[in-house]
């Protein structure tokens, strides 16, 4: 009985620092606005730091990771420039994405610290590793695209068709397409994290996703087959396997993420 008692009693305690840290830290519509206005200051200048590691590496960048999945696939695509400012171009783009990926965890992390003064004490210790986590989830995002999804549609293009038509793509072009596929492979991979943020603020539940588990699979098929070039069914499931497994790993996460929400009320109450 004693420590039941002072396990309530320290409920307590916990539960009025929460309450007195928020009022003591609540802010007006101009603090948000000139909080949000140094967090994107700091995220910017993050990004400015990415930017310009990348624009010293930049050869290196383009020769060995955005131009190599066209020289080891067979026969390489050939790629050209088609403009006077076309490299120029080429360039800026590879070190601004670039730059975008390298800063992607000091970004998410200005992120998560704008919304921290709405979160409660105990809430705010899982910062880090939520940005943790919505930086892994997108990085491999970007890495399954990559290693993966860029060589299949890059041998496909190459090899689809008659010989007698020479591929020659715009470097424009080739660079556009890599960045689509790698920046929507990087959201696609963010699934978890949205499902339980989902489920946190209870707009979703996992009860909800298992009901609608046959439709998912259908539009993931779908999505499949609408991104991957060829039509076998092994290449389907390599695009299609990762895909699934982001679903029911989501539905885990949503059903940790709604019994803490239960249990808070239950705190509460």
């Amino acid at each position: 009985m004693p420590d039941r008692s002072e396990q309530i009693d320290q409920e307590l305690e916990d539960r009025e620092s929460d309450e007195h840290a928020e009022n003591g830290k609540e802010m007006s519509f101009i603090d948000h606005l000139e909080e949000l206005r140094w967090r994107l200051i700091k995220a910017l200048l993050g990004l400015l730091v990415g930017v310009i590691l990348c624009g010293i590496f930049a050869d290196r960048l383009v020769n060995d990771f955005i131009l190599r999945p066209s020289r080891t696939i067979t026969p390489p695509l050939h790629l050209i420039n088609t403009v006077p400012y076309g490299q120029i171009t080429f360039y800026m783009m590879v070190v601004i994405v670039g730059g975008l990926i390298l800063s992607s965890p000091w970004i998410l992390y200005q992120l998560w610290k704008f919304v921290e003064p709405g979160l409660l004490l105990k809430e705010r210790k899982y910062i880090s590793g939520i940005v943790l986590c919505t930086t892994l989830c997108f990085l491999a995002g970007v890495a399954f695209a990559y290693f993966i999804m860029l060589p299949y549609m890059l041998q496909f293009f190459a090899t689809f068709g008659t010989i007698d038509i020479q591929n020659m793509i715009s470097i424009s072009e080739y660079m556009s397409f890599v960045l689509q596929l790698i920046l929507l492979s990087g959201l696609i991979f963010e699934l978890p994290m949205v499902s339980y943020f989902l489920a946190r603020f209870g707009i979703v539940t996992p009860a909800f996703m298992r009901h609608y588990r046959r439709h998912a699979i259908v539009i993931i098929l779908i999505i499949a087959a609408v991104v991957t070039p060829t039509t076998d069914p092994v290449t389907m499931t390599v695009f299609a396997l990762p895909m699934f497994l982001l679903f029911e790993l989501s539905i885990w996460i949503a059903a940790i993420a709604q019994r803490k929400r239960e249990e808070a009320r239950a705190a509460e109450a």
